[in-house]
C-alpha cells in the first residue's frame, strides 16, 4: 500500500496497539500531525514544550504498563526531550520518541538549515537502548514496529527515531508486519 512517511508511522504506531502520542507540531514532523488527524484510534496530547511532552510518556509508560510515544520536530524540539529519556533509561521505561530531521540532501552539510543539528541521532544514542536515523522511507513502519519488538524483549529502555522531513512527506511502498503487536 503507498502511504506517506507520515501515514506510515501513525499505521505502524495504531498497529501496535497505541491509543495515546503526546507531543508538539513543528514546521518538519507535519506529516505526522497531518496522519494524526485524519484518524481517530490514537489520541494526540498537546504539549507547551518538548522535554513536558517527553516525561509525559514517561509517566504514561509508569502508570499504564504501556510504552509512551512522543512526536518532536528537529534540532531543539528533539534534544529537549533528552532529560526525560534519561529519566526513562534510569527507571527501564519504554519511552518511543518519534524526532523529524532536516531534509536528507542537508543532513551533514552544516549549511544553517532551520533546527540544524550535526548528526542528530547522536545525542540519543548514550540515554537510548536503540537510536536509528532513517535514510530509507520504506523502512518507516519496520523501524516503529521494531522498536515495539524490543519494548518487549529484554529490559525495557527509550528508543528514538529520527526521520528527516523529506521521508515523512515521500509517498512510498511499504508493509506493515503482521501479528507484531503484542
Amino acid at each position: 500500500m503507498t502511504r506517506t512517511g507520515g501515514e506510515w508511522v501513525v499505521e505502524a504506531l495504531r498497529a501496535e496497539g497505541v491509543r495515546h502520542v503526546f507531543g508538539i507540531p513543528g514546521v518538519h514532523n507535519l506529516a505526522i500531525y497531518d496522519a494524526l488527524l485524519r484518524q481517530s484510534a490514537i489520541t494526540h496530547i498537546l504539549a507547551r514544550h518538548e522535554q513536558g511532552a517527553a516525561f509525559m510518556a514517561d509517566g504514561y509508560a509508569r502508570a499504564s504498563g504501556r510504552p509512551g510515544v512522543v512526536v518532536v520536530t528537529t534540532g531543539p524540539g528533539a534534544t529537549n526531550t533528552l532529560t526525560p529519556l534519561v529519566e526513562s533509561y534510569a527507571g527501564s521505561q519504554p519511552v518511543l520518541v518519534v524526532m523529524s530531521d532536516i531534509p536528507s540532501a542537508l543532513i551533514g552539510k552544516d549549511l544553517g538549515a532551520l533546527h540544524e543539528v550535526p548528526n542528530q541521532i547522536e545525542c540519543f544514542k548514550p540515554v537510548c537502548r536503540w537510536a536509528e536515523a532513517l535514510r530509507d522511507a520504506q523502512a518507516i513502519p519496520g523501524a516503529v514496529q521494531g522498536a515495539f519488538h524490543l519494548f518487549r524483549s529484554g529490559r525495557p529502555g527509550p528508543i528514538a527515531l529520527s526521520i528527516p522531513t523529506d521521508l515523512l512527506t515521500a509517498s512510498v511502498e511499504a508493509k506493515l508486519t503482521p501479528g507484531a503487536s503484542g
